[in-house]
């Protein structure tokens, strides 16, 4: 249905998918996929192309009232967590190499998730990721505090351009007042980090430290372990940059990502530049090839 809606404004705007897509910006294949509806829309795109087809407003509340997961399927080691995330009444965490699912953009998870599976594999397990994210996104949703580490920003995953965006999210996500998002830098000496990334789970009755291996989800509802996994986060978050200087240091990797991107188009134009001059050389040599008139004496 929303694909449908976001079509009838868009073609009455007159614009092809492509040239939405370049006014967002994104790939034309997102636009394509959520119009087909196999692509499940984030709210900053809904508002995005609110805008730029002058539609009122229409998009966003209608996103807002789309069930967007009514069936998703989770691996059976994380449908415990999964549950956890669903009664959650404040959630910290700590996380190493890559952006945590409560946080990443639906290119950033295909792209990982692209890694270890192809097909529809991928796109089930992204509707599964995304659909623990709206709880957490909506009105007066629960605490979420992320400490990242600085290899979450800039281990590289897709491309330079879902990395932009995934750091543009965390930008957006991050002035909701009940998300607080902080860098621990790499080259800051000192610091006592976790020994993994972890997360502390508040639920109403009852306090849990959760971990991941390879393909397992481990559970500590130990009080003592609670309070010493509790105050290491603690002290770790008082001494690394605050949730506005981690924004400039966010902003700060986006703007790299996005002078990346712009090299790469370059360079991609000068290419196809040089290509057509080969192809110009090779077209003039292989031509045939009429004497020289010499001037008679």
């Amino acid at each position: 249905m929303f694909g449908e809606v976001l079509k009838h404004f868009r073609e009455a705007s007159g614009l092809t998918q492509e040239a939405l897509a370049l006014k967002i910006p994104c790939d034309r294949s997102q636009v394509a996929r959520v119009e087909a509806g196999t692509r499940v829309p984030g709210e900053a795109f809904a508002k995005q192309c609110d805008e730029i087809l002058r539609t009122g407003g229409v998009l966003e509340r209608l996103w807002g009232r789309i069930d967007w997961y009514p069936e998703v399927q989770h691996p059976d080691w994380f449908e415990r967590r999964a549950k956890m995330d669903a009664e959650a009444v404040a959630l910290r965490a700590y996380q190493e190499q890559v952006i945590p699912g409560l946080l990443q953009t639906p290119d950033y998870a295909h792209a990982l998730f692209s890694q270890v599976a192809s097909g529809e594999e991928v796109e089930g397990r992204v509707r599964a990721r995304m659909s623990r994210q709206p709880r957490f996104l909506a009105d007066g949703g629960p605490l979420y505090v992320a400490v990242l580490d600085e290899t979450c920003l800039r281990n590289a995953v897709g491309s330079p351009e879902v990395m932009r965006d995934q750091c543009a999210h965390l930008l957006n996500v991050a002035q909701r007042p009940n998300i607080r998002i902080q860098v621990a830098p790499a080259g800051l000496f000192g610091l006592v980090r976790p020994l993994s990334s972890m997360s502390l789970i508040e639920l109403s009755d009852e306090r849990w430290v959760y971990s991941e291996s390879l393909d397992r989800g481990h559970f500590n509802n130990d009080p003592a372990a609670y309070a010493r996994h509790s105050q290491t986060y603690d002290v770790l978050r008082a001494d690394i940059p605050s949730a506005r200087e981690s924004a400039a240091l966010i902003s700060d990797v986006m703007e790299g990502y996005e002078q990346h991107e712009q090299a790469r188009t370059q360079r991609g134009d000068l290419d196809q530049e040089q290509l057509q001059r080969q192809q110009r050389r090779r077209l003039h040599r292989s031509g045939p090839r009429y004497p020289r008139l010499r001037p008679r004496s």
